[in-house]
């Protein structure tokens, strides 16, 4: 479930960094924000799943 959340946040950040009616604000915090979850997407695939 949390890499589905991941995954949506990723693609939601890129669609409104790609939207024109962004503010250069706001597309300096996504930009931020999109590493931030593509970081921890990288470091959640080299981690064991959790079960429970």
């Amino acid at each position: 479930m949390e890499r589905y959340i991941h995954s949506e946040n990723i693609a939601l950040f890129k669609r409104r960094l790609a939207d024109p009616n962004t503010t250069d604000s706001e597309r300096k915090t996504i930009q931020k924000l999109l590493a931030e979850a593509e970081a921890n997407e990288a470091q959640g695939s080299n981690r064991p799943h959790k079960s429970g």
